[in-house]
């Protein structure tokens, strides 16, 4: 009998097996319509599914689906699991009744009311804009069970829209209750045992170079002089392994968070303040536990030898990226000799480095001034200087040290599972567009190899600097390329020009440092411990950091048609940024901001069509056209903060003088 049980369950357990590996996993997305479409990657065709088969799944979630059939070429099915829910705090309001209470989610994709118990309001009174988390969601019930766990006041507008923002890409307000718990537990006493398990180089010049804002400080450099007349320079970054035990409840929230998050103003930070700004933030005076790589350097920046491993410091001084800009330009200031020194050596590791291949895009970083409130009062564009380049160069030969040295560890003659930071060699297809359209302003491309690709980027990127022509060739020739991403499946990282990178230099704020700290651990120690979930976890980093980048991307968006309220009715010139069929976007020249000129309001001036291949709308009577790049003046009509777009009309310019289109014209009648 036992054994008959024994062959009936095992029978069972293949069965349940053979159905889950029939069933495909990928994230459910639901359009307004109330339609779900689930998208299985390396799938052509997402999956439709009916909203009566979402099985209490919504949108953005990982959920496990069953093919029922097809209709026409698309196939569809049923949700039958659920791996991870997207979020479960939504913004919204609160519905009161006699007897019960219904949040109503603000989302703009359909989801049920959620069942609020009057023990659960937390004083939220009918109509309050409210946060809701979802606490439990049976089979049985018709509606998710949620508890109020914020209350948003009218007045906190802007404050409200960025903890939507966050909500809404799936980053949670705050961290679980253990994990808080656990945070407070550990001491920031640092005993002399622990000191003596690390190299101690508290006695070397050390110092930090971050921005005036910045209260983390990952990372920190020390200098030395040594007798042959080389440099040993170290990149020493926090130690935030040694404080995050591995699967304990605050290792879990860091690892599902993954990123810290920066909206305008405000940081979601990976770790709790304590961790971050505290416990592991290199401070000046303060002793720290670090995780160093230390540079032995010829004068001429060759590097003769390196050591990996952990260490204690002492910061000497916390500097500003302005402060040490002003050294580099004036050769006066504290530390000035070891400072010029430092960017001598990362100019020239620059130098090599494009040399052999990496790609040379500028950058340029749009910040909003705010005042107390959290409103933008103006625009700060920050540039990257030869300041920024010295932390840059260093902490990427950190990070291309680390990667290399890891990528010769072997086990059983296999190399090890690392979650590698690659950039994959650019798409022909995608290329050969801005090939051609590069040539019509005179740049040939040789794409004959991805080296000859890269040798003519940057002969390009010389010749355009200070061009018209330099904004729209420099933002087409960076959507050519392949998106980075974490993976153990190492090709190398093209935009940098490196065989071997990963990310090592931010571990209070990207989680696959954490993993790269341990890992090299490890294989310090001689105690490695193989990690099959290796390349599940890349893919948990890199959605997460996507997530993250379009958060960022929609609280700079809001801050800009905040700002642009103010200017409702002015003209302003600025530079077409993007080009479809039903429009094309304008960057203001003085504020960075972006909004679209609709072609419906250059009906009326002429019929335009969109010729993709030149990345314009040209007018079928005119000829006029609007293409990427080019100078225009708009007039700001609408700022709408609720949809975060703004509306601009094109006016015509007459010398000095500004000329109506006949669309305004027509409006003033």
């Amino acid at each position: 009998m036992a054994k008959r049980n024994l062959r009936k369950e095992k029978q069972k357990a293949r069965r349940e097996k053979a159905q889950i590996s029939a069933m495909l996993k990928g994230k459910l997305d639901i359009s307004r319509s109330g339609m779900g479409f689930v998208i299985v990657e390396n799938l052509e065709e997402d999956i439709m599914v009916r909203p009566d088969d979402f099985n209490r799944a919504l949108h953005g979630d990982t959920v496990r689906v069953k093919i029922t059939g097809t209709k026409g070429k698309r196939q569809r099915g049923v949700v039958v699991d659920i791996i991870k829910r997207k979020q479960t705090e939504f913004a919204g309001r609160i519905q009161l009744n006699k007897n019960f209470a219904f949040f109503i989610s603000d989302s703009e994709k359909p989801m049920p009311d959620m069942f609020v118990p009057f023990s659960n309001l937390k004083k939220a009174k009918d109509g309050d804009r409210v946060i809701a988390k979802i606490l439990s969601w049976e089979k049985r019930d018709k509606r998710p069970i949620a508890e109020i766990v914020a209350i948003l006041t009218e007045e906190e507008e802007s404050n409200i829209a960025m903890k939507e923002i966050l909500l809404q890409y799936g980053f949670s307000l705050s961290f679980p209750e253990e994990a808080l718990k656990e945070a407070e537990k550990i001491s920031d006493h640092i005993s002399q045992k622990e000191i003596e398990k690390r190299k101690d180089v508290r006695d070397v010049l050390t110092f930090t170079i971050d921005p005036v804002d910045a209260k983390d400080f990952d990372d920190a450099i020390s200098f030395q002089i040594l007798k042959n007349g080389n440099y040993e320079i170290g990149v020493h970054i926090a130690d935030v392994s040694h404080y995050l035990e591995i699967d304990s409840e605050l290792d879990k929230a860091a690892f599902d968070k993954a990123t810290s998050v920066y909206l305008p103003d405000r940081v979601s930070p990976m770790l709790p303040e304590h961790i971050s700004n505290v416990l592991c933030s290199l401070r000046p005076k303060e002793d720290k536990l670090t995780f160093s790589t230390i540079f032995q350097l010829t004068p001429s920046g060759e590097i003769k030898e390196y050591w990996l491993g952990k260490t204690i410091i002492h910061s000497n001084h916390r500097f500003t990226y302005e402060e040490v800009q002003e050294i580099i330009e004036t050769k006066e200031g504290l530390f000035k000799k070891e400072i010029l020194i430092l960017n001598k050596i990362a100019q020239e590791m620059r130098r090599q480095r494009i040399e052999r291949g990496a790609i040379n895009f500028s950058s340029q970083e749009v910040k909003f001034k705010l005042d107390e409130k959290g409103k933008p009062i103006g625009v700060m564009i920050k540039e990257s200087k030869e300041a920024h380049q010295l932390i840059e160069e260093f902490m990427l030969l950190a990070n291309r040290s680390v990667a290399e040295h890891l990528s010769k560890v072997k086990i059983n003659a296999k190399q090890i599972p690392v979650p590698f930071r690659i950039h994959d060699n650019p798409d022909k297809e995608k290329l050969l567009p801005f090939v051609s359209f590069a040539n019509k302003y005179g740049y040939k491309f040789d794409t004959s190899s991805p080296k000859a690709i890269s040798i003519s980027f940057n002969q390009m990127l010389r010749t355009i600097n200070g061009k018209p022509e330099q904004h729209v060739l420099e933002q087409l020739g960076i959507r050519t390329m392949a998106k980075a991403k974490y993976t153990s499946e190492n090709v190398g990282h093209y935009g940098l020009g490196f065989e071997h990178y990963c990310h090592f230099t931010s571990p209070i704020r990207r989680y696959p440092d954490v993993m790269v700290h341990r890992i090299l651990e490890q294989t310090i120690n001689k105690g490695f411990c193989v990690d099959k979930k290796m390349e599940e976890k890349c893919k948990h980093c890199s959605e997460r950091e996507r997530s993250a980048m379009e958060a960022e991307r929609a609280g700079n968006k809001y801050k800009q048609v905040e700002y642009m309220q103010n200017f409702i009715g002015e003209e302003f010139e600025g530079i077409i940024s993007g080009v479809s069929s039903f429009g094309f976007w304008v960057e203001t020249v003085e504020h960075k901001c972006e909004g679209l000129v609709s072609i419906i309001s250059l009906s009326e001036v002429d019929d335009f069509r969109h010729v993709v291949s030149d990345y314009c709308l040209t007018g079928m009577r005119t000829g006029r056209s609007f293409r990427m790049g080019d100078k225009i003046w708009i007039k700001v009509v609408s700022a709408n903060l609720s949809k975060r777009q703004m509306d601009y009309e094109w006016v015509i310019t007459s010398g000095l003088k500004v000329v109506k289109t006949e669309k305004v014209k027509s409006k003033k009648k």
